[in-house]
């Protein structure tokens, strides 16, 4: 991700979007932990059976991602200056609630943002960005609470690692002793601002794919995520110091086809390290938007920028042609009608790329250039951004850099977005192949002692989530589910329907749904009238 300035901008509220309080084991929601709370005084719910003849719901153009990135390099998102535990805490309970009431489902969070940990690793120090000292143990599990209160809001987890970078600092006596930075200088080259780990060292390799699988093996996450910081961004014509490492393996290799060798190989390899551990994790990079320029290259696309193949090695449409990614999210910063790079033309050109493969696009959003100069002082830009993706089937969501600037609903373009594109929750695209789940049994919808109403089901240990669907009136017993009735997805047994009108009746449908997000049949509906308040 390109850094930037922050505009200091009121906070985005959207309390009123807080219509589903989540339920079930350790659920929490906007307001606190109230639904949990009152979902466990709710008698146990009566036998009642699957609806088998049903088809399950399947994907569709609903089923879309819905993410921000929460950067943690510089403190910029997050701990954003909080000290003690409880501030840092809230603070990133703040930034997921954010992201709820946006009716997200899914954040990438960086914990490996400069060869350092946001959790106890084996390998490298802890970071400084959670205590202002480099190697200092905050004296908590913060990777543990980070993943826990996102699946408490039904978020996908997505651990973001930076495989290279060492520092945004070329000093290295800065560094924590215990950093292998410091052990193992050879390892490290001062570039530009910073000092970055030499890709074409199999050493660093292994150091990066250590740090990751040590992550795969120990934490509850969804997926392995790298953004695109590869070989760094060029610095003023100078070359990237590698002669020795490039030397003694570059075996006759051209430079430029040897780097690239070296970066394919990480990808390539983790790839099959993480399936082959978890099956069911996804595997992404969000790279640089322009692989190369048509003036360059036929393949390219119509543009005239930056090209990640030759100024950072990535070559990305290798990684989407051989299939060694589950998603591509490019980071497309650019408005439309841009003459260097047309966000139009760009969307068109990925959209072409991942067809007739298995890996799945989503788009990179920059929410921190609102309130720039030209097209960026439209507050609807982003949102003229989806609308044109709507044409594309295979752009299936988006993801917006960064939480803050989500947070901070700058002119109002969080909140556009939100009225425009995202009226109701969305499930995620399901992953290629598998199974859906068994049906959900035992649904039961009855009035809260409040307003509203109640939905609970037996929860199985074949599923990850429910998804459930609401309609008007009193419903069959057995329906096929759309999209535009889905009410919310949680982890946990329950939901209370706080958006229920008083006097009101609605039938209640749910579906389970696994680590691969393949959806059920719906279950038996519920119906309940909700109570006057």
């Amino acid at each position: 991700m390109r850094r930037r300035k922050r505009s200091g901008v009121r906070a985005f509220t959207a309390g009123a979007a807080a219509a589903v309080l989540l339920a079930g084991a350790g659920g929490c929601g906007f307001g606190g932990g109230e639904g949990a709370a009152e979902a466990a005084r709710v008698p146990a719910a009566g036998a009642s059976a699957e609806c088998p003849a049903v088809p399950a719901p399947g994907d569709g153009p609903a089923r879309q991602v819905r993410a921000m990135w929460i950067t943690t390099v510089g403190g910029a998102d997050w701990p954003a200056g909080a000290r003690t535990v409880k501030a840092q805490q809230d603070r990133y309970r703040k930034l997921l609630d954010t992201a709820r009431a946006m009716r997200f489902n899914t954040v990438f969070v960086q914990i490996r943002p400069d060869g350092d940990a946001f959790y106890p690793s084996p390998y490298e120090p802890w970071s400084q960005w959670i205590t202002g000292t480099a190697g200092k143990d905050p004296g908590w599990d913060v990777l543990g609470f980070m993943v826990k209160e996102a699946h408490a809001r039904d978020l996908e987890f997505h651990a973001w690692f930076n495989p290279y970078r060492v520092a945004n600092d070329p000093d290295r006596s800065k560094l924590a002793p215990s950093s292998p930075a410091r052990a193992h200088p050879d390892w490290v080259h001062a570039y530009g601002d910073g000092l970055w780990y030499d890709p074409g060292l199999p050493q660093v390799r292994d150091l990066a794919t250590r740090a990751v699988m040590d992550v795969v093996a120990k934490y509850d996450i969804d997926g392995v995520h790298f953004d695109d910081y590869f070989y760094p961004y060029p610095e003023d014509g100078k070359d990237y110091p590698d002669q020795a490492a490039y030397k003694a393996y570059g075996h006759g290799t051209g430079k430029a086809a040897w780097r690239r060798q070296n970066v394919d190989a990480l990808v390539r390899d983790l790839d099959a390290r993480i399936h082959r551990a978890k099956p069911w994790l996804r595997f992404g990079i969000s790279p640089f938007g322009v692989w190369r320029n048509a003036s360059t290259d036929p393949g390219g696309s119509r543009t005239s920028a930056l090209q990640s193949y030759d100024d950072q090695y990535a070559d990305t449409r290798r990684w989407v042609k051989e299939g060694w990614l589950d998603y591509v999210t490019p980071q497309l910063y650019w408005p439309i009608g841009d003459p260097r790079a047309d966000y139009r033309t760009l969307v068109e050109w990925w959209a072409d790329l991942v067809r007739g493969t298995d890996v799945q696009l989503t788009i990179g959003q920059a929410a921190y250039r609102v309130g720039e100069g030209g097209a960026w002082r439209r507050a609807g830009e982003l949102s003229r951004h989806l609308a044109l993706n709507a044409r594309y089937p295979q752009v299936r969501g988006d993801v917006f850099f960064s939480a803050a600037d989500v947070a901070a609903n700058r002119a109002g373009f969080a909140a556009k977005l939100r009225a425009d594109h995202y009226g109701r929750p969305a499930l995620l695209p399901p992953a290629p192949g598998g199974a859906a789940p068994p049906g959900v049994r035992a649904v039961t919808a009855v009035p809260a002692e409040g307003p509203g109403v109640r939905v609970q089901w037996r929860t199985q240990e074949s599923a990850a989530s429910y998804a459930v669907y609401r309609v008007d009136g009193t419903g069959p017993a057995c329906a096929p589910v759309r999209p535009d009735r889905l009410l919310a997805s949680v982890r946990g047994g329950g939901v209370l329907d706080a958006t229920a009108a008083p006097g009101r009746t609605y039938t209640y449908y749910v579906t389970a749904l696994d680590r691969g997000h393949h959806e059920s049949a719906p279950a038996r509906a519920a119906t309940a009238t909700a109570a006057h308040g």
